[in-house]
């Protein structure tokens, strides 16, 4: 069975807003960048993931992802997440993949081994396997087998929205929630976690809060 990872990216130079406060344009795009790459090499350390397939309106992103060894697709701008989401899965499924793994291209803690972790859930179809955020509200891992079996539904609480469309179609649902996964790098006392306390290096520096 064939499985494939899809990273929805919004533009580099666009993200992590919030972080303006203590990094600027320039450092937030080179944080992005640096997020994305460790993503991706940690996705092409797991061997039972087949491919990997991106999907953005942004040209940097998608030439870092070929760099990295991952398909590409370019989105128009004006797309929303869960339309991208099932663009890049028709696509995926061209290549005779039978199950899809989304993944969030900016989880500082990501690593090959609880990706493994995550992917070991998966048993048979159907089924369904999922980690939140620290909040329990947004869906940062998303395990689909086969594909299909429910649609995407990102936005605010798509954790339980996709909790909830797996419970209607009686399909077996396994919640795997692990550090890694749910650690979202939002705010500024989000990076100085990182950096302080576990001592993740990123190519930028901060001064004292």
């Amino acid at each position: 069975m064939s499985l494939w990872a899809i990273i929805p990216i919004k533009p580099l130079r666009k993200g992590k807003s919030r972080l303006a406060t203590i990094l600027s344009e320039e450092e937030r795009t080179r944080l992005n960048q640096e997020l994305l790459i460790k993503t991706l090499d940690s996705l092409r350390k797991v061997q039972e993931i087949d491919q990997t397939l991106v999907i953005s309106y942004d040209t940097e992103a998608l030439t870092i992802a070929r760099n990295c060894g991952a398909r590409t697709i370019q989105e128009n701008h004006c797309t929303s997440m869960n339309r991208s989401l099932r663009r890049a899965t028709i696509a995926t499924k061209a290549f005779n993949a039978s199950k899809t793994l989304v993944l969030p291209a900016d989880l500082p803690l990501i690593n090959e081994k609880d990706i493994n972790k995550f992917i070991s859930k998966s048993e048979s179809p159907p089924e369904v396997i999922i980690a939140a955020d620290r909040k329990l509200d947004g869906t940062n891992a998303l395990l689909i087998n086969p594909i299909g079996i429910i649609d995407y539904d990102f936005g605010p609480w798509s954790f339980k929205k996709h909790i909830e469309q797996v419970q209607r179609k009686n399909i077996r649902l396994e919640i795997c929630n692990m550090e890694s996964l749910g650690f979202d790098l939002d705010l500024p006392e989000d990076l100085y976690y990182l950096m302080k306390k576990k001592k993740i290096k990123f190519e930028i520096k901060l001064e004292k809060p």
